[in-house]
């Protein structure tokens, strides 16, 4: 097996609401806002090579939205998927297997694309990997969450006939790669955990955007569940601290992984690292 970290781009998301509670003079230190108080985040993806078997975990926002959409989103940077998945050596056709670890926009926007007016799978050799209880959360949205689950990503995938749903066992994928769920973000989001060079990788997706969101009170106002979240960051941290885990994050700008100490201010980062150093 072998893993890839392939960045699909940088975004703008508010300060404010990706740190929720934790007042500007505190996280401004983190990530440094904009005059717009705009922080830049990573859109990276992970890319899992096993045998004839290509894995892509997220894919961004995709760029098939119009003007208004990237007003707000601010897709900036020069890496695109197609960019970074060259840079391996594959495309998206090579591409056997998308995990959406949620359906939110900036998780699914690169799963479809548009093709003279048609929206069609970006890989299209690829089966999309969801779960039926958070596929019903999303077609089915609350009105505080509707907004992030945009109809042009994701029914489209149904429609193509690519969609699968995972079981909780996650059998559907080699040796060494488990699926785990958590619902504090949104419900049922997927959190792939590998085996990797002897060591666990976990990709943290929302539960843990960055690094800056490791300690508990550290929890973004986008979630539906805040107390939820609350309580799976710290089992989380716990079981990863104690057995040495590897985490991998989707959106801090700067790190990839890091693995975790105790400190007397609790779980904090420890070395931070890229994933190829691993």
């Amino acid at each position: 097996m072998k893993l890839y970290s392939v960045n699909a781009g940088h975004f703008k998301l508010d300060g404010g609401a990706m740190f929720g509670v934790v007042p500007k003079s505190i996280w401004n230190k983190i990530n440094p806002a904009d005059e717009n108080n705009l922080c830049s985040w990573a859109l990276r993806c992970l890319l899992i090579e096993d045998g004839n078997r290509l894995i892509l975990v997220d894919n961004g926002l995709g760029n098939k939205q119009d003007e208004k959409f990237f007003a707000h989103y601010h897709l900036h940077g020069n890496d695109t998927l197609e960019k970074s998945l060259d840079a391996r050596g594959f495309s998206k056709d090579d591409v056997t297997d998308v995990i959406l670890t949620h359906l939110h926009f900036d998780h699914c926007g690169g799963s479809i694309v548009k093709e003279r007016d048609v929206l069609v799978p970006a890989f299209k050799n690829a089966i999309y990997w969801s779960n039926e209880r958070h596929w019903k959360w999303a077609t089915e949205p609350n009105a505080r969450e509707k907004a992030s689950f945009l109809k042009e990503n994701i029914l489209p995938i149904a429609d193509s006939g690519q969609l699968k749903f995972i079981e909780t066992s996650a059998s559907e994928f080699p040796p060494g790669i488990a699926i785990r769920q958590v619902f504090g973000h949104t419900e049922a989001m997927m959190l792939p955990q590998i085996e990797y060079k002897g060591t666990t990788l976990l990709y943290m997706a929302d539960l843990l955007p960055s690094v800056g969101h490791i300690p508990l009170p550290y929890v973004m106002a986008y979630d539906m569940f805040p107390l939820t979240t609350l309580n799976e960051k710290k089992s989380f941290l716990t079981e990863a601290v104690e057995n040495k885990y590897v985490l991998f994050f989707e959106h801090d700008p700067v790190t990839e992984c890091c693995t975790l100490e105790l400190t007397d201010k609790g779980i904090r980062a420890d070395k931070r690292f890229k994933l190829e150093e691993l």
